[in-house]
């Protein structure tokens, strides 16, 4: 499986290096990477990821998350922003993914918007819009045919935790590459850890002044409800992930066929 990379400056970073693939095959490691944003990272103090050296950034976030904490890039990479909630936003929709600080900072708000179940049933929905709006199409089309370039060097894809939005796009990659689905479901909930540190402070804020624990960890956890609800629209609109990707996402087969080539070992 993947590993969780000691990176001082930029947190819940991943490298799908090593993920065990059909055929006794492997994700080749050091040429795609997933973190939460980068407003922290600095090269200089952070060994790890001045080591991995990045030649192509994709940011998943709003502009509103950008504006907050905007990213620190490596000189010499590219940054590419494809905001995967944009149309979600334009429909008058807040996703939860987005307010994670603001939601948790209020527990009585959070009980009136999130509570009673309601924290999942918003994530499963912004999870379908994954697959569904224009705007996540493309910012997911983007991610394949940059792993399917060779120019683009290694590559980090992120949003604001590193969980939803970033979760989505590392289980169509390895899907494509051959990942079964126990080895997906793996790496997509393997980031709980590291996503409740980096929240740990916040979260224990939250209990203190009463708010209820389920909400708190509906918000910051991902669950496999969560992914289920994407995997379940990419079957009802298009039958199977390969279609998905063909048809819904517009990446041809000959992209994904040299993405498969680079990034298999």
């Amino acid at each position: 499986m993947t590993t969780t990379t000691p990176s001082t400056t930029v947190a819940n970073l991943r490298d799908l290096g090593g993920t065990p693939l059909s055929g006794d095959r492997t994700v080749r490691p050091g040429l795609v990477l997933r973190s939460g944003q980068l407003d922290r990272l600095d090269v200089d103090a952070d060994p790890v990821v001045a080591a991995l050296g990045l030649r192509t950034v994709i940011d998943l976030r709003t502009d509103a998350e950008r504006g907050a904490h905007p990213d620190r890039i490596p000189a010499g990479a590219r940054l590419l922003v494809r905001d995967v909630l944009a149309d979600k936003l334009r429909s008058g929709e807040i996703p939860a993914a987005t307010q994670l600080k603001d939601l948790l900072s209020d527990p009585a708000v959070a009980e009136e918007h999130l509570g009673g179940g309601k924290v999942q049933a918003l994530f499963a929905d912004t999870y379908r819009s994954f697959v569904s709006t224009a705007s996540a199409r493309a910012a997911y089309r983007t991610l394949l045919f940059e792993l399917a370039d060779p120019e683009a060097g290694p590559l980090l894809f992120h949003c604001t935790a590193g969980k939803d939005r970033t979760g989505w796009g590392a289980t169509v990659v390895l899907s494509l590459l051959g990942a079964d689905d126990e080895t997906l479901m793996a790496e997509y909930l393997s980031v709980n850890p590291a996503v409740k540190q980096a929240f740990a402070s916040m979260i224990e804020g939250f209990i203190v002044a009463g708010g209820d624990p389920d909400i708190a960890l509906g918000l910051i956890g991902v669950f496999p409800e969560y992914l289920r609800a994407a995997l379940d629209e990419v079957v009802a609109r298009h039958g199977s992930m390969e279609n998905y990707v063909r048809e819904g996402l517009g990446v041809p087969d000959a992209a994904v066929e040299a993405l498969r080539a680079r990034l298999t070992a």
